[in-house]
């Protein structure tokens, strides 16, 4: 049984950045930045931050 993301991880894995922004239809820079946030931390979720909130 495939899940959502495996079958979304097979469509977008071998994509430049450039065309999973075309396919998806959001900006060059929103894909950017979540495949370098993935890269550096192994997740995309909202991480905690410093400060009061």
């Amino acid at each position: 049984m495939q899940t959502a993301s495996t079958n979304i991880c097979e469509r977008l894995c071998n994509k430049s950045i450039h065309e999973i922004s075309l396919l998806l239809n959001i900006p060059r820079s929103t894909v950017s930045g979540i495949v370098t946030k993935w890269k550096r931390l192994g997740t995309t979720a909202t991480q905690p931050q410093t400060g009061r909130p």
